[in-house]
Formats: structure tokens, sequence, C-alpha cells
């Protein structure tokens, strides 16, 4: 039987970072009523025959809470890039002059603010799972190396204890995070 390779707790660690972050990035695309540059992340252009990520062809900014401004570099693609954010379903219209968008962020309604809520807590359950699923493969391994006589018991029990505490410690940061995108998410 092969040996296992050793236990890494380093890696569990950043796998487990890895899960908190791409909640945050997902949080960031949450419109909450401000502008955020991050809000037009997921739309894509059909521009030079291919879908293409609208930072790939335009410039967006924030110049105010309530307003996105984008700057597309190339004039033919103006029309393409207001029809791609129309249809991104992100409830925005884009207002064309010339070669830049300006993008008015509307307030958002009491039924709309609940729903992004709810859409946060998805996202954030999504991630502890994440995490719990990095600890049941801590464990496991655990498990293999003090069956394989690698690792003693105590050694095995201190190990295990280090991965519920980075285990605790992400899902409090995934709480939180989302505490705060539910706060910013209700505020009028």
């Amino acid at each position: 039987m092969a040996q296992s390779k050793p236990f890494d707790m380093d890696d569990l660690t950043k796998r487990m970072k890895g899960a908190v972050a791409t909640l945050k990035h997902e949080f960031a695309g949450l419109r909450t009523g401000r502008a955020s540059v991050s809000l037009l992340e997921p739309v894509h252009v059909d521009a030079y025959g291919s879908a293409m990520p609208l930072n790939q062809v335009a410039t967006v900014n924030a110049p105010e809470p309530r307003l996105l401004t984008v700057q597309v570099w190339d004039r033919g693609l103006a029309i393409a890039v207001d029809k791609a954010i129309r249809s991104a379903g992100l409830g925005l219209n884009p207002q064309v002059d010339g070669q830049l968008l300006r993008i008015p962020i509307p307030p958002l309604t009491e039924d709309r603010r609940k729903e992004l809520s709810k859409i946060a807590a998805k996202y954030s359950e999504a991630a502890r799972v994440a995490v719990r699923n990095i600890r049941r493969d801590g464990m496991e391994h655990l498990k293999a190396l003090e069956k394989e006589h690698q690792i003693s018991e105590d050694e095995h029990k201190k190990k295990h204890d280090l991965v519920q505490k980075a285990t605790d410690a992400h899902v409090k940061e995934i709480d939180d995070a989302l505490a705060a995108k539910e706060k910013e998410i209700m505020q009028v």
C-alpha cells in the first residue's frame, strides 16, 4: 500500500481562504444601489466575432455613487455594449453619448433588496459548504495517516483541533461578510 502524502495545514488554510475570496468576489457583483465597477463584470459584448468581457472593449468607472460610465474604445462597439448591458438582466438602462455610456443606478425596491439578501445568503451557504468539504478532506487525510502509522493518535488529535479551528475561523469570516453585505443591501 502506498503511503499517503504528509498532512499540509497550509494547503487546507489556503483552500479555505480561496472559498472566502470567491464569496467576496460574488458579493461584489451583487447590486446594492451604489455604483460599483464590479457590477458590470458579468457583461459580455458581441465584438469582433466573439463574446468578449466588457473590460476588454471599454473602461468602466464609477464617478458618482449612483452613476457608472463606460468609455468604449471602438466607436463601432458603442451600440453592442449598450445592448449587452441592457440584456444582462441587471435592470440598467445606459444612455449612449458617442463612445461614452452613462448608466444611472436606480434605487432598489424593498422586494429587490430582499431578493438580493436571499442571493447573498445562498452564496455564503455555498462558501460554508466549500469550507466544510475542505475540512472533511483534511480529517479523512489525518485518519488515513494515523491508520498507516505515519502520525500518532495524539498528533492526529492536535491536527484535528487545528483543522477545526481554521474551519470555525473561516465560517465566522463568511458569516461576518454576509452580515455586512446584508446591511449594505438593506440600507436605504
